[in-house]
């Protein structure tokens, strides 16, 4: 027996690989938790939002941002980096 296929449609679905929407996207440590730069959690380390709606620890993106590679553009995006206000 013989099968000839006349016509076929692709079919495709795609989502965020987002393992935990609770930890900094530069550092990967939990927001409760502090960055690899403080020793204790709390408000020596705030969390810092963008207008990208991406949150950091405070440290962790200032750290980025200094660096030369940034481009001062948020680091999940690449878009500009714009603080939330």
């Amino acid at each position: 027996m013989k099968i000839k296929v006349k016509s076929w449609k692709a079919v495709a679905g795609w989502r965020w690989n987002v393992p935990d929407d609770d930890v900094c996207g530069i550092c990967r440590a939990p927001f409760d938790a502090c960055c690899p730069s403080c020793k204790i959690p709390g408000d020596d380390c705030p969390l810092i939002w963008g207008q990208c709606t991406h949150v950091f620890h405070m440290h962790c993106l200032l750290k980025w941002l200094g660096t030369e590679s940034s481009q001062q553009q948020c680091p999940m995006d690449r878009r500009p980096w714009v603080t939330a206000s």
